[in-house]
């Protein structure tokens, strides 16, 4: 049995067992979603959001498409991971030194992880183009806003949750302005968060259908006795869409640069409703994993740039999925 390592576990995760006849190796929640359409008064649609099991309850940052059709970060509780309250009032960020930093015209896919005592938050943000942010906060209400540590143009980014060797690390897609119709994954190092080098390709978009256009990073990557398990995404395109779906990667535990294994195959695409109708069509894209006791793990993912919906799965059915599919890289 795969082990999950230096990770909190909840032992009232949300959880269904696998229902009979299931064919991949991950299950929808039968009551998705679980963030619908108009959260609250300022909020259309929330997705593509992160958090974190912290002192009993669930807390992180969440993607918040306001009225006006702009996304901004809000902060949101849980106490038991299917009911939400997102907060209206939308994330300011101060400098390290303690001053205000001006709100960005719009910010968008936060992942979040706690390093020791600190919780991190990492971001696409507006800095004359898209990149990648990083702000650090002690307690959900002040948050530290480092210096850019990559340029434009840069998304996806999702840090390791411990350091390897006495190094951060970070997985990012470079991009460009628009809805990319490019995507590979990039690995950089930094002694401290704000300078990033050795920057290292990971992975390209597949001859698979799946993920033949782009590939990203996905939530924060799972440290297991077997290596880094990473979810992430890849596009296609179809006749008159592009299809969001979600696979695996796993690497190296001491040496994140080697890949592994890769999934030949999705574990997830869009298939209910919730997932192939709304804003943007055909959209299943996981940004957070929970995991609980005995290798359960939630994951919460967006559904079509409208809902947050949240599925199920095991490290071991990952693993094994991963094992029996392996993809040529």
């Amino acid at each position: 049995m795969a082990k999950i390592l230096n990770a909190t576990f909840v032992k009232d995760l949300p959880f269904e067992e696998e229902p009979k006849g299931n064919i991949l190796p991950v299950w929808r929640y039968s009551k998705n979603p679980v963030i619908g359409r108009n959260p609250n008064k300022v909020i259309a649609r929330a997705y593509n959001s992160a958090f974190v099991y912290e002192n009993g309850e669930y807390i992180g940052v969440f993607r918040g498409e306001m009225y006006n059709g702009l996304p901004t970060l809000f902060v949101g509780r849980s106490k038991d991971g299917l009911h939400f309250e997102l907060e209206t009032e939308r994330i300011h960020f101060v400098s390290e030194d303690g001053q205000p930093i001006p709100d960005t015209l719009w910010s968008y896919d936060p992942r979040v992880v706690k390093i020791e005592d600190t919780f991190y938050v990492i971001w696409a943000d507006l800095w004359d183009e898209v990149t990648i942010a990083i702000a650090k906060t002690k307690d959900f209400k002040t948050f530290v806003k480092l210096p850019y540590g990559f340029l434009p143009n840069i998304r996806n980014g999702s840090l390791f949750p411990r350091k390897i060797n006495g190094k951060y690390y970070m997985l990012t897609r470079p991009s460009d302005n628009a809805s990319t119709h490019f995507g590979t994954i990039f690995i950089s190092d930094s002694y401290d968060l704000k300078y990033w080098g050795n920057h290292h390709l990971l992975l390209k978009p597949s001859v698979n259908w799946w993920s033949g256009v782009k590939v990203g990073a996905g939530p924060i990557p799972i440290e297991t006795d077997e290596g880094w398990l990473v979810i992430i995404h890849g596009v296609c395109y179809n006749c008159n869409n592009i299809v969001y779906s979600a696979g695996l990667m796993l690497l190296d535990r001491d040496d994140p640069t080697k890949v592994l294994a890769v999934c030949n195959n999705y574990i997830l695409t869009p298939e209910e409703v919730y997932e192939t109708t709304g804003f943007t069509p055909n959209v299943v894209f996981p940004t957070c994993v929970i995991p609980g006791e005995n290798g359960k793990l939630a994951i919460y993912y967006g559904a079509s740039d409208t809902t947050t919906c949240l599925a199920f799965t095991t490290v071991d059915k990952l693993l094994s999925y991963l094992k029996a599919n392996p993809a040529k890289f």
